[in-house]
């Protein structure tokens, strides 16, 4: 596994709606989704560890990227293939020299300066948003928007993925602002059909 998949899939095992969140990522596999992160913050370690090798076991088998969210030692011993990490976690530069090789660092923007200070600092790719409203973002404020995008997909020469509100009817339109793919949750996860969700938004990103 070289590219890196234009769709990933980011974890909330409460967004999903019945089920356990392996059979959920597991219908989401079944549906195209070929880049997973495991993102469970309030689980104990132990907890995050046992699933992250559920995970890991599941991924294997359809081809798939398993990153995880800010734990190195986790993705390090789940033998993931990147770990994730949030604007304020651990810096790039200063994790490289324990860092698997092989093992992708992704790191989480939200503006222009953020994403180009982490190409800077040795990222392998950045995801960048909000783009859009979105509950689960609200946090960092109002959404960049699209001219933001491309201007920081124009800037950087690693790939960015766009997330925060996106679905369905705007992945066109992130993808023509220049991105190399789309971060969703609840797009996938909140949906009754987690299959068909996710096999419509991976047909939506390959066109």
């Amino acid at each position: 596994m070289n590219s890196l998949p234009r769709l990933c899939l980011i974890t909330d095992r409460l967004a999903v709606r019945k089920g356990t969140l392996t059979e959920a990522v597991k219908a989401a596999l079944d549906g195209g989704v070929r880049m997973v992160q495991l993102r469970e913050k309030d689980l104990p370690i132990r907890d995050l560890l046992a699933l992250a090798e559920e995970m890991r076991d599941l991924t294997r088998r359809y081809g798939a990227f398993l990153f995880i969210n800010d734990r190195l030692d986790v993705a390090i011993c789940a033998e993931a293939d990147g770990v994730h990490l949030p604007q304020n976690g651990l810096p790039v530069g200063g994790i490289r020299s324990v860092v698997p090789k092989g093992m992708r660092v992704g790191v989480s923007t939200h503006s222009l300066a953020e994403a180009t200070e982490a190409e800077a600092d040795g990222a392998d790719f950045v995801t960048f948003g909000p783009v859009y409203e979105t509950p689960s973002k609200a946090a960092y404020g109002k959404p960049a928007g699209l001219p933001v995008l491309k201007e920081t997909c124009r800037s950087l020469r690693i790939p960015v993925y766009a997330l925060g509100g996106i679905k369905a009817g705007n992945v066109r339109e992130v993808l023509e602002a220049g991105t190399h793919g789309v971060v969703v949750i609840s797009a996938i996860l909140g949906q009754d059909d987690i299959q068909a969700a996710a096999h419509a938004l991976a047909a939506l990103v390959e066109w």
